[in-house]
């Protein structure tokens, strides 16, 4: 007996050698964070060509389709990400990016290629579906401004559950990583200034050293994963700027170090600035010094809603899919905010590739192509039954 799983695994098939042809499109001419304006109306143009609806979201980059049901029930996204990153890219490949230092170094065209798949299989059975299916594809996620902007534009309007994936270069293809709960970190910047008093190198007592200072800031910060964060909960505290300082002579007057912090539980999240304030601010008081700390919110944690991810587990294995427990990470994902404000899942999609994301050498296998888009089609129309109950 034909079942939908095969039935979708066929159509996809059929489709892998065009969906190859359009990856390799996007891969030679990358576009950087809000500037996908390319990107966009090749995205249009290939959707457009399938017979996919698409709808305005008054935006300058970025694309939504809408795929409308023959009969009425909920809504349902799915989401990729569509822009490239400033990297030189070192692959060789043949169909390598056009543009000097600007490369899909994360895989965002696969995603991207991925989805269109997933709309082309969806369009064709838009007349036994019980609800709409609505194909995001999103500007600016390495900027992690994006999502921000399409749901203030509307997109999540009306959506009972969100959908995406993130290629996984160490998953062989064919397979899926799922995991309930907290899958990418939060995402959150600080920068710390220090005020000393500069003087003569050879006359530091009458000085106070930023950058004695900043040291012992950067080393104390340390202590707050070591020593207020609970061993239950995870957390990474990273300084990855510090300057101080502009000549081998002369103790300068004040410095500036910047980082991220990045914790998967709320609670984590919610006591590590002040802890960080406390911090900062005695241990430049400890030397006479002032230190003051910006805190910038960006991101929360990617976090799973358990039906979604038994749905997609569901949908995966009927497909011969093999799924592992998706392991964690520190990188982050706007995806996060979508799921603030509705159940969603997004999982690792193995793609067998070289190098790990943002590597100038990072390939993945083009096979995975036509797995991801039957995968997310029949994850679409299986939400949609499961969602309006």
């Amino acid at each position: 007996m034909t079942t939908l799983s095969s039935t979708l695994q066929e159509m996809s098939t059929g489709l892998q050698e065009q969906l190859v042809s359009m990856r390799r499109e996007l891969h030679r001419h990358p576009e950087l964070s809000g500037e996908e304006h390319e990107t966009t109306a090749r995205i249009r143009a290939w959707l457009t060509e399938a017979g996919v609806p698409l709808r305005e979201l008054n935006l300058t980059t970025g694309v939504l389709a809408e795929i409308q049901g023959g009969r009425p029930g909920p809504t349902i996204l799915l989401r990729a990400d569509i822009d490239a990153l400033p990297v030189q890219e070192e692959t060789g490949l043949p169909f390598a990016s056009e543009i000097p230092g600007r490369m899909h170094a994360c895989g965002h065209d696969f995603h991207t290629t991925s989805m269109i798949g997933a709309a082309a299989l969806l369009q064709k059975h838009a007349s036994t579906l019980a609800g709409n299916v609505r194909i995001l594809f999103q500007p600016a996620e390495e900027t992690a401004s994006g999502a921000k902007t399409v749901i203030a534009a509307g997109a999540l309007e009306g959506v009972s559950a969100v959908f995406g994936m993130h290629n996984k270069p160490e998953l062989p293809v064919g397979t899926v990583g799922l995991r309930v709960g907290p899958l990418m970190a939060s995402v959150d910047r600080f920068i710390v200034r220090v005020k000393g008093v500069g003087g003569h190198a050879g006359i530091p007592e009458a000085t106070v050293d930023p950058i004695v200072v900043s040291s012992a800031i950067v080393g104390a910060l340390q202590t707050l994963v070591s020593r207020n964060t609970s061993p239950h909960h995870a957390a990474v505290v990273s300084v990855c700027r510090l300057q101080v300082g502009s000549s081998w002579n002369v103790i300068p007057e004040s410095g500036e170090m910047e980082g991220t912090v990045r914790t998967f539980q709320r609670e984590a999240r919610a006591n590590l600035p002040e802890q960080m304030r406390r911090v900062v601010e005695n241990v430049a008081a400890g030397y006479g010094a002032e230190a003051e700390l910006e805190w910038i919110g960006m991101l929360p944690a990617v976090n799973n809603d358990a039906a979604a991810i038994e749905l997609t587990d569901r949908v995966a294995r009927s497909q011969g899919l093999q799924v592992v427990e998706a392991v964690s990470t520190m990188g982050g994902e706007d995806f996060a905010l979508y799921q603030e404000q509705v159940p969603g899942a997004f999982l690792w999609m193995g793609t067998g590739g070289t190098e790990q994301w943002h590597h100038p050498k990072f390939t993945l296998n083009e096979d995975a192509l036509s797995i991801s888009a039957a995968l997310f089609a029949e994850v679409a129309i299986e939400a949609l039954q499961a969602y309006a109950k």
